[in-house]
């Protein structure tokens, strides 16, 4: 259809038809609007269900927000199985033979609370809405007991907000009830069902995806709009101009804590307090994206303050851009995403030799940081010292989403949604934490004068992708090269009103 070719082809001039896309955009607020139907979600337990053949599967929600920042969000996991996002909820599935049944177990809002945060469905509305039988919460206990002595093991679901934090998060409400019902059942078998769920994410559906695309549609006006915002004087006069644009064309929040670091700060990769002052010659990184009805888009750009960049910038720049394409040659179905990654290394790791930010590709040092250098060489070569992290991440319910490369064979297949983001970062003041070592002090004489040049440079250039299976397309349409940024730049007001 038009609006699905459009911006593909409206990539190639971005910075004439920005306004066009941002009116597509705003058009298509009611077909974007491809909602995740129930049946969706009833095969999610089914394809759960069968790969456990026979077992009780519990899960909870998040709990209501104790804080008046913001309204409450459901945890990922517990709203891929259920759809169901009010807070105080759990499920439990009791599969015999791959087939399952759920219950929804639900709290309802005290009725003084409902008039200030509102009323919650009922049982005869989850059944209604959901397709789900409900009952109360204060029954759960009662349910869990009974069935911790069927002989079936428990297979938990951790209410945790973000996988990335899980190991941390070990005082949740789902992990207590459970440790509670096994201490009353000293044979019950608990198992995690994460490895499982996670294998149900990674392949993204129809209707997943055009979710996330309309998240990265969204994200790159939002970069658009930055670019093309009047000078600034500070990172949050950025950050302001990204997630208004967001919200107004209809994201429901940042995907995650917007990163906008001038100078210095754009060297630290989750710098998130976006107060600082931003200053002609400084580079500013914008990471910054929108989350679409749950669905997260993740999207880098990095633009000089002054609107141009100068000639050490342009270096470094066209270095991570180019280390972009090579991941991106390389990121095809049934290609190895190990491959994809090692392209975007060697691209920078040649790179930085020939710019003597590092003593030669193969030349190693000693990390401030724990590292098995016999075991993984390349964790202690000099290049990987100004590319610390690594390229991908799957993208979805959550910003680090599971993706299928991420597991078996390691290979791109239909359905993968994920990012390609190098990135390179130039500081003096990574040079001092070096521990002193007669390896680290010869790398830090031959580079330092270099380092000078090219101090507080911080770059990183984040896409995101889909692949098909014909191919990969990417669907974040900001501008990314040196020239169409600086195009779209010159089109600033140079001052504030």
């Amino acid at each position: 259809d038009a609006f699905a070719a459009g911006p593909r082809d409206l990539m190639k001039t971005p910075v004439r038809v920005s306004a066009f896309l941002t009116a597509l955009i705003v058009a298509a607020g009611s077909r974007a609007s491809a909602q995740i139907k129930p049946a969706e979600y009833a095969a999610r337990r089914d394809s759960l269900a069968a790969r456990i053949d026979s077992g009780i599967v519990i899960a909870f929600g998040g709990r209501t927000p104790i804080t008046d920042f913001g309204p409450f969000y459901q945890n990922p996991t517990f709203h891929y199985l259920t759809n169901f996002d009010e807070p105080d909820a759990a499920f439990v599935m009791v599969v015999r033979h791959g087939v399952g049944s759920t219950t929804l177990f639900i709290t309802p809002a005290e009725p003084r609370s409902a008039f200030y945060y509102g009323w919650r469905p009922d049982s005869a509305a989850v059944r209604r809405i959901h397709a789900l039988t409900a009952r109360s919460f204060t029954a759960l206990t009662a349910v869990a007991d009974s069935l911790a002595t069927t002989g079936l093991p428990f297979y938990t679901l951790n209410d945790f907000e973000d996988a990335d934090f899980a190991r941390a998060d070990s005082l949740t409400r789902g992990r207590a009830f459970v440790r509670a019902v096994a201490e009353r059942h000293s044979g019950l078998v608990v198992k995690d069902a994460h490895p499982l769920v996670d294998k149900l994410r990674a392949k993204k559906s129809a209707a997943e995806i055009a979710l996330l695309r309309r998240a990265a549609e969204i994200s790159s006006e939002g970069h658009r709009a930055a670019m093309l915002a009047p000078v600034p004087q500070h990172e949050y006069e950025l950050q302001a101009v990204l997630e208004y644009n967001f919200t107004r064309l209809g994201g429901t929040r940042p995907a995650y804590g917007s990163i906008v670091g001038s100078g210095q700060n754009g060297t630290q990769l989750h710098y998130m307090k976006d107060r600082g002052v931003t200053k002609p010659g400084d580079l500013v990184v914008m990471d910054a994206a929108a989350e679409y009805e749950g669905y997260a888009a993740d999207i880098t750009r990095t633009i000089p303050v002054s609107g141009t960049f100068t000639a050490e910038q342009r270096k470094i720049y066209q270095l991570v851009r180019d280390a972009q394409a090579a991941a991106e040659r390389n990121a095809k179905p049934g290609r190895s995403a190990v491959a994809a990654q090692d392209s975007s290394v060697a691209v920078r790791a040649h790179g930085l030799a020939a710019l003597g930010l590092i003593e030669s590709e193969e030349a190693t040092f000693d990390p401030p940081w724990q590292a098995n250098c016999d075991r993984t060489p390349a964790a202690c070569k000099q290049a990987n010292f100004w590319m610390i992290h690594g390229i991908s991440h799957g993208l979805g319910l959550a910003v680090h989403d599971p993706a299928q490369f991420s597991f078996d064979d390691r290979v791109y297949k239909p359905g993968d949604v994920f990012t390609i983001e190098p990135g390179i970062y130039v500081s003096a003041r990574m040079l001092d934490a070096l521990p002193d070592t007669p390896k680290n002090r010869a790398f830090i004489a031959k580079v330092k004068p270099i380092v000078a040049r090219y101090e507080n440079t911080g770059v990183r250039i984040e896409d995101d992708y889909i692949v098909t299976e014909t191919g990969l397309e990417r669907i974040s349409s900001a501008p990314r090269e040196i020239a169409e940024i600086e195009a779209l730049m010159k089109r600033r007001t140079r001052t504030i009103p």
